[in-house]
């Protein structure tokens, strides 16, 4: 039925050479591993390594108070941001202004944290206003690195 030949012993590997590719390939393996895809190269454990950020404020928000940081930036400037809430959450609005004009990124309502990046679409101040709507103090943790000249809490 099936005319297929048979492999001679002779043409087999020897068990010690089976050995030495089995641990140069387990090698090759764990170099790939640890180069390519170990967790401190992804971008989530970049942002997140707390000796990597610029700038860290916190504030405590009694409830129904209100509060705004500014950064400095220029027009196409990138800042990285993080920022988290214990003991309750918040609404917030991530906006921008200078002189004539203002813009707002990004909105969102019984929010306990919130990460990423803000492009300063014209130069300005640009930041995030949080108020507290709860019945509790809150803490809010806001952490900055990128691109801007200073980072200001506006009373």
């Amino acid at each position: 039925m099936y005319h297929s030949e048979t492999t001679l012993r002779a043409e087999l590997p020897s068990s010690r050479k089976l050995m030495r590719s089995t641990i140069l390939a387990a090698l090759s393996a764990a170099v790939i591993l640890v180069t390519v895809a170990s967790p401190e190269t992804t971008p989530v454990a970049a942002a997140t390594q707390q000796t990597s950020w610029r700038d860290e404020m916190r504030f405590i928000l009694k409830p129904g108070e209100g509060m705004e940081v500014k950064l400095r930036m220029k027009e196409g400037e990138k800042t990285v941001f993080a920022w988290t809430v214990e003991g309750g959450t918040v609404n917030y609005d991530t906006q921008g202004d200078s002189i004539m004009r203002s813009i707002s990124y990004e909105k969102g309502r019984a929010a306990s944290s919130d990460d990423g990046d803000l492009v300063a679409a014209f130069t300005g101040k640009h930041g995030w206003f949080w108020r507290n709507r709860g019945d509790a103090d809150v803490k809010l943790v806001l952490r900055t690195r990128g691109d801007y000249s200073d980072i200001k809490r506006v009373k």
